[in-house]
């Protein structure tokens, strides 16, 4: 089984739409295994941002900033999620980063619509609700990152019960 992280954003919480964003994982088949709501601070979100993923090295310390202080609007919550090849069904589940360019029926493309224009105009960073890790290896990273092993929990569903 693989597990990945998925952040709902300050303003996925702000809207009030956490519980269906995590409802589409669950009806998939995707398994919760550790769940908190936090405010981190700017240090977390850097080595969030640039120490695991590269961020302010791929597209300038300007674009780290202004994620940055989005991300720290209001607090987000921080899901870790198990399933198989489970990466890469919830980056399918999500969408494409910006809003305007995901597809209808990913969460991005049901929830929100927001630009990169519109964000870079506003000199914020971009609103579109969820963060999903980008690769196994990353989404490794980040659980580490954002979870103690004590956060993490090892269970059975109700499926699997009736399945063994």
């Amino acid at each position: 089984m693989e597990k990945t992280l998925v952040l709902l954003k300050p303003d996925a919480v702000q809207r009030g739409i956490m519980g269906e964003i995590l409802t589409r994982f669950e009806k998939a088949g995707l398994k919760v295994v550790g769940m908190k709501m936090v405010a981190p601070d700017e240090a977390h979100y850097h080595h969030h941002y640039e120490t695991i993923s590269k961020l302010a090295s791929r597209r300038g310390e300007e674009v780290f900033k202004r994620n940055a202080d989005f991300m720290m609007s209001g607090p987000v919550v921080a899901i870790a999620i198990e399933g198989v090849d489970a990466v890469s069904v919830v980056r399918k589940m999500v969408g494409e980063t910006e809003p305007k360019s995901a597809a209808p029926g990913t969460i991005r493309g049901d929830y929100a619509h927001m630009t990169y224009g519109h964000a870079n105009e506003k000199n914020s960073g971009l609103p579109n609700l969820i963060h999903a890790s980008g690769d196994v290896k990353e989404a490794k990273e980040e659980i580490i990152h954002w979870f103690s092993d004590q956060e993490l929990f090892d269970y059975k569903t109700a499926h699997q019960y009736l399945t063994n």
